[in-house]
């Protein structure tokens, strides 16, 4: 089969309006959210399961390697291709396959590839429910299946990362052959157009249970949370605990629906801010916590003075867009932001036009944070948002005020608007880095990101760089989730440096720390696997004919 024939066989299956073989049309999908690049044959968008199949098919007989993408919100360039590959990539779109249903009451619910974290939580908001995930790139449209590919999330306590081992998947088999694989838990009949065609048609028993034994969350993650003396982390992504079936995988199965537990919302929530000048406060508050309190916090976000200052002044406008819009509108204001800088970003002088624009407008905003936040930026470096709920509460008002009074550092109880305000700005810190990097382009070489999982033994947690290192950028953003020790650390590279040497000089430090990275955002192309990982990716897809080079594996066909 010829590239055109191949390519007339899409358009016959999606139609012709979903194959983009024009570059300008491809470039959006091509480009990964962060960084990372690379040319294909051809983007596909099918609009059903059974679709999706057949374009797999179709790729699978004419040999051509496949990258499976939904929201394309990845960090670490894991669902866009990167360079050079020994045959010709199609890239799957899967945004249009949607199809959430309520399993059990919405105990559990069924996701299709394109559904998303944002749409959950709003299919669940009526049931007093809420997914395992309500944090980060949630709202702007990360996949429920990417999430589980990637074991991502983790930052509520009590829930962990995003993992099943119910799902429905297909997968190349060691002879090239596409086999569709069904571990749902749930009869869809035999052929897989059968299957598939039920699993979108819902025509299926709701309130069908789950398969003894078979999990569809992570079930020993408060246990390994509370372990503060293990030398090992509370979770990364070569964890090899969480390597189970399209959990963990990457896009080395093509994933169809995955099924998951659901949670129960608490009945009462509490935030605490604390503020400290000595890192080792927090380090005695989270081994306390983790050892002795009955119930875990929601979650324990950290913030840097730094990093506070720079997402005051680079996420203000992400702030006060969530807040006065509200979380419902936001995947739409990003889906325009980011068609108006893929058209744009197109002339060299246009790049990060929107970024550019809403850090002058939000210069005219009022001050937007509350004058507690203000106040104990100027009184203290480090900062923490320590969410209870339920018995935790009253556990942390018997607990704080004379523990933290002992060792001068402070707390201030949050009314619910000062609550919502600072876990706004903890969010809006995400994003400030790479805003600062496209302000201030002609001084930034790179925004260099790591996510790193510190030993759950670790009392010496916070960074302090080397000089050689730390005078090589103009700015370092740390935040991140305390009570799993897993941190996110933005440094702001200056023009001329070498980012790629800095970051095998960064790297060299956590090795020698004994910490895991990446902690929650998938290996991509941007770090190595190591040797539990890059063997489930072999024994996975055998062929290496789907997202080939992960974790600076070979591209070549049966990984030569």
């Amino acid at each position: 089969m010829t590239n055109d024939q191949l390519i007339a066989t899409f358009s016959e299956i999606c139609g012709s309006k979903n194959v983009l073989t024009n570059p300008r049309a491809r470039a959006p999908f091509q480009k990964g959210f962060r960084s990372g690049e690379g040319d294909v044959l051809a983007v596909v968008r099918p609009g059903s399961l059974l679709e999706q199949w057949q374009v797999l098919n179709a790729c699978v007989a004419a040999d051509k390697i496949v990258i499976l993408q939904a929201s394309n919100t990845g960090l670490t360039e894991g669902s866009t291709p990167k360079g050079s590959y020994d045959r010709d990539v199609v890239l799957i779109n899967v945004s249009r396959l949607k199809g959430l249903t309520l399993l059990n009451g919405g105990a559990q619910i069924i996701g299709l590839p394109g559904d998303t974290l944002f749409e959950l939580e709003q299919k669940l908001r009526p049931l007093n429910r809420s997914p395992h995930s309500v944090i980060g790139s949630s709202s702007i449209g990360a996949s429920i299946v990417g999430g589980v590919c990637n074991n991502s999330g983790g930052a509520l306590c009590e829930r962990g990362p995003s993992y099943t081992e119910l799902a429905c998947y297909a997968r190349v088999t060691d002879d090239g052959e596409l086999e569709l694989v069904n571990e749902l838990g749930i009869d869809l009949g035999a052929t897989p157009e059968e299957i598939l065609k039920r699993l979108e048609n819902g025509d299926y028993d709701k309130d069908s249970p789950a398969p003894i034994g078979k999990n569809a969350s992570d079930p020993d993650y408060t246990k390994i949370l509370r372990d503060v003396e293990s030398d090992l982390p509370s979770r990364y992504n070569n964890d090899p605990r969480l390597l189970h079936g399209v959990s963990g995988c990457a896009g080395k199965l093509a994933a169809f629906a995955v099924r998951l537990d659901t949670f129960e919302n608490y009945a009462r929530e509490k935030v605490f801010y604390i503020g400290t000048n000595d890192p080792g406060v927090f380090t005695e508050l989270r081994r306390h916590i983790l050892k002795h309190f009955g119930t875990l916090p929601v979650s324990a976000e950290y913030m840097h003075r730094e990093c506070f200052d720079i997402a005051a002044k680079y996420g203000k406008d992400t702030l006060v867009m969530i807040d006065k819009l509200g979380t419902d509108r936001l995947p739409m204001v990003f889906a325009l932001k980011g068609m108006v800088d893929a058209r744009l970003n197109k002339l060299a002088l246009t790049w990060g036009f929107t970024d550019k624009f809403m850090q002058i407008v939000s210069k005219f905003w009022p001050q937007h944070l509350p004058k507690f936040l203000r106040e104990y930026r100027d009184r203290y470096e480090h900062h923490l948002i320590l969410k209870m709920h339920d018995g935790g509460i009253e556990e942390a008002e018997a607990f704080l005020p004379d523990f933290l009074e002992r060792r001068g550092a402070q707390m201030h109880v949050c009314t619910p608007r000062e609550a919502k305000i600072a876990g706004l700005h903890r969010f809006a810190a995400a994003g400030a880095a790479v805003r600062y990097g496209h302000v201030h382009a002609g001084d930034v070489e790179e925004i260099l990101a790591l996510d790193i999982a510190l030993r759950r033994n670790d009392r010496e947690w916070f960074e302090v760089l080397p000089p050689e290192i730390a005078d090589k950028l103009l700015g370092k953003v740390y935040y991140g989730h305390l009570m799993c020790h897993v941190m996110h650390q933005d440094y702001i590279v200056r023009k001329g440096v070498d980012a790629r040497a800095l970051k095998a000089q960064m790297l060299e430090i956590l090795d020698q720390r004994g910490a895991e990275y990446p902690a929650e955002h998938n290996v991509g192309h941007l770090y190595a696997a190591k040797s539990d990982l890059a063997s489930f990716y072999k024994t996975i897809d055998p062929t290496n004919s789907l997202n080939p080079g992960l974790g600076k594996m070979s591209k070549k066909r049966n990984y030569a």
